[in-house]
């Protein structure tokens, strides 16, 4: 998840606004595919680990990637922008510490 998060954050790099994500094609694609991921991620946890962890959406995290690999016309960029801005830097936090952690 934290590779497809840097990747993300890589291509993002000087994106300064959802105009300017949702304008570039190929970027949503590399973002999208790299939520996609994220999502592939989360639903591989075991469900042990996803009970232990109520305080992460794992649901809203593997329906979204549900979304974006089988119904991806219906897509919202603005939202997908959204999740970058707001959802992903959480996510990012809150796997940094679970791991610095688990050490």
């Amino acid at each position: 998840m934290l590779e497809a998060m840097a990747s993300i954050e890589e291509f993002m790099h000087n994106v300064d606004s959802c105009d300017s994500f949702t304008s570039n094609k190929i970027l949503c694609h590399a973002v999208v595919y790299n939520l996609q991921c994220i999502g592939e991620s989360s639903y591989k946890l075991s469900r042990d680990f996803v009970t232990l962890h109520p305080d992460i959406d794992w649901e809203s995290i593997e329906g979204l990637r549900h979304v974006l690999v089988h119904d991806y016309y219906s897509v919202n960029l603005k939202m997908i922008w959204n999740i970058i801005q707001k959802d992903l830097p959480e996510l990012k936090s809150w796997l940094t510490q679970y791991l610095q952690g688990a050490d």
